[in-house]
């Protein structure tokens, strides 16, 4: 089966969900016999790369300007799968899933994953929201199929589009936790005394609201490690600003490989305060290490299944501030961590992932002959 996939800025290493999401989907389905083709945005791909494992990367130019990347490199990209004739074109997200129409007019069989609404996300404006709601409209109704990584965007789906999606969540790799800490040491952090956050430095994840929480319980001893690039943006400065006034706040930026799992198996919590999320791949990576979870009650993190001790009200920072004293007075102990792992295990195991979608495409070509 040749399958092509468009919607992924780049492979690998690149910050984002759906980027993480693709990295560990389609060596599995390259293992599972499909020929995977990535087409990656020429910003985030040198011209050096051409293959991620068995996987080959062809690198599509597209302009690296907010609103205008998605798009172009998915209209490039469209026209490029209609030259090269794969069985599946894999569109991610309701943003590049605006060409699905064009897609289908090209004799296409196109599956569609929705990631969520990304017309939520507080960085955008009206026109993009727009663009946004009308690519979810046109790939949720057009596309052979669908795929939703949780009930909730299922259940959107069909209220809103009449169509029924294949739940297909994202999933975690769960490795054994690393005793090794230097790391960790190099940021000044202490093995079982710092709150961890990952994520990428965009509003709707509400490091403000973290760093402002965090101030208010000063626990002892305790810092809190954010993790996530750092740009020259407003929101960026004004985390950098508001790190900087705050005792015990570290700015890791970018952690990726040894260095991130040391920060996940040492952390004492792990926190996501955020206002929007497709289903968060980081809160699931904190719980294969074992590590306890904050989270805010958005539906997305809700559909993870953890108890409700686990979540805090949206926006109320001092909820949240609550929460992380009562988790640095009462740390996980090895029995609780372990449990954490075998239950993520579980659940949002990869390779089960990979199977389901194989299974997906073989009933999407079935049902188009």
């Amino acid at each position: 089966m040749r399958l092509l996939v468009l919607g992924v800025r780049g492979l690998p290493d690149i910050e984002g969900g759906i980027e993480t999401h693709a990295e560990h989907l389609y060596p599995r389905l390259a293992n599972l016999g499909c020929q995977v083709e990535v087409l990656v945005r020429s910003p985030f791909v040198p011209r050096s790369r051409r293959m991620f494992g068995p996987i080959r990367l062809r690198r599509i130019w597209s302009p690296r300007t907010p609103g205008l990347e998605a798009f172009v490199h998915s209209v490039l990209g469209v026209f490029a799968a209609a030259f090269l004739r794969p069985d599946i074109l894999h569109i991610h997200a309701v943003g590049p899933a605006i060409v699905t129409p064009l897609a289908r007019l090209l004799g296409l069989t196109v599956v569609v994953t929705n990631h969520g609404p990304d017309y939520d996300r507080d960085k955008w404006g009206p026109f993009a929201r727009t663009i946004l709601r009308t690519g979810e409209r046109l790939g949720m109704r057009y596309s052979n199929s669908r795929i939703a990584i949780s009930q909730v965007i299922a259940d959107l789906v069909r209220t809103r589009y009449g169509r029924d999606s294949a739940v297909i969540p994202n999933g975690v790799l769960v490795q054994e936790p690393r005793t090794d800490a230097d790391r960790i040491e190099r940021l000044g952090l202490r093995s079982g005394e710092y709150f961890l956050h990952v994520g990428r430095m965009v509003p709707e994840k509400r490091q403000l609201d973290l760093i402002e929480a965090f101030r208010s319980i000063c626990p002892n001893g305790w810092k809190l490690a954010i993790v996530g690039r750092m740009s020259d943006d407003a929101y960026c400065r004004s985390v950098r600003a508001a790190a900087n006034t705050s005792a015990g706040v570290v700015l890791a930026g970018f952690q990726k490989g040894a260095a991130l799992e040391q920060l996940y198996s040492h952390a004492g919590a792990f926190v996501l305060p955020s206002s929007h999320e497709g289903l968060p791949i980081a809160m699931l990576e904190a719980l294969s290490f074992g590590v306890p979870v904050i989270a805010s009650d958005i539906p997305a993190n809700l559909a993870i299944g953890l108890s409700s001790e686990h979540y805090v009200p949206l926006g109320d920072v001092a909820a949240l501030g609550r929460a992380m004293a009562r988790a640095s007075e009462r740390p996980p102990n090895a029995s609780e961590r372990l449990d954490r792992r075998r239950w993520v295990q579980a659940r949002y195991d990869w390779d089960l992932i990979a199977a389901e979608t194989m299974k997906l495409y073989v009933r999407t070509l079935e049902a188009r002959t």
